[in-house]
């Protein structure tokens, strides 16, 4: 009896399957290949470029004024500029800092 039972159950779970699969566009979205999308080679080219600038990069006698110059002077003479009117106006800031 038990084993006619569990027949019928099983059988009635098959039969309320769907008959065919689900269809799926799986990465197929609005976009596709007949846009016929074409490359830019100057953008092509610029990101090869910035991949590699590490290795391409050197540092010689024509461009060492450049760098230090933006690496070194101008954060510099921002942070001179900056403690200096904070000196001159008496900000509480730079009185707190105990350098006054």
């Amino acid at each position: 009896m038990m084993r006619s039972l569990a027949r019928t159950g099983g059988a009635l779970r098959r039969a309320a399957a769907p008959a065919t699969p689900q269809r799926r566009n799986l990465g197929h979205g609005p976009f596709t290949d007949a846009m016929h999308v074409k490359k830019n080679k100057f953008v092509e080219e610029w990101n090869g470029r910035r991949e590699i600038t590490e290795q391409a990069f050197e540092v010689n006698l024509s461009n060492l004024p450049a760098i230090l110059f933006c690496c070194v002077l101008f954060p510099y003479g921002i942070y001179a500029s900056s403690r200096a009117e904070l000196m001159r106006k008496g900000d509480p800031r730079y009185k707190r800092s105990g350098l006054c």
